[in-house]
């Protein structure tokens, strides 16, 4: 069994039947009272944000979770389709259980959070960072460099994204998936 002295952040709890992952958490102690320990919670299977405090030293239901390596394969009516690099079985979630789907490519590597005590996945998330080619953008201009200025350009999964003037039709670049930014050219 697991106390409040055991939270951190990421860690999944179960609380009144619905799991919530710990976004923040932290203490509060007062001169005469019991410490408290208060969290912040985000729904995984649900899209509530709560905050919950305990007595410290209370006991806390975590829910053990796996990290598996999937890829992605088509999307259908049936939502995201994906596939277990080991064992070769397939899933499909829906689109609110992705943390970035507008980033997802055919064949590219999700990282898919399943609960152990019931095999049901939680949530899928993209690698921090990942490579995209351009499919559309406004020609760049030469020698604008003096200010950060940015153009949209749209990539080969559909999404449209903020680029620097520098960047073109065709060139592959690294996007941060948590954000949504451009983060650099990558070479060939």
């Amino acid at each position: 069994m697991a106390t409040t002295a055991d939270i951190s952040r990421g860690m999944i709890l179960k609380l009144d039947g619905s799991l919530y992952a710990v976004v923040e958490f932290g203490e509060n102690k007062t001169a005469r009272a019991a410490a408290k320990v208060w969290a912040k919670l985000k729904g995984v299977d649900n899209s509530r944000t709560i905050e919950k405090t305990w007595n410290s030293g209370e006991n806390i239901f975590p829910v053990r979770v796996e990290k598996k390596t999937y890829q992605f394969l088509y999307k259908d009516d049936s939502g995201y389709n994906f596939m277990d690099n080991e064992t070769f079985e397939q899933i499909a979630l829906a689109e609110g259980m992705i943390d970035a789907p507008q980033f997802l490519k055919e064949g590219g590597e999700v990282f898919v959070s399943v609960n152990t005590e019931t095999e049901q996945p939680i949530s899928a998330e993209l690698p921090e960072k990942i490579a995209l080619k351009i499919t559309y953008t406004e020609p760049g201009l030469r020698g604008d460099t003096a200010t950060r200025a940015l153009k949209a350009a749209t990539v080969e999964t559909g999404a449209t994204i903020q680029v620097p003037l520098f960047v073109n039709d065709g060139e592959i670049i690294r996007i941060n998936t948590k954000t949504g930014d451009y983060v650099e050219r990558v070479k060939e």
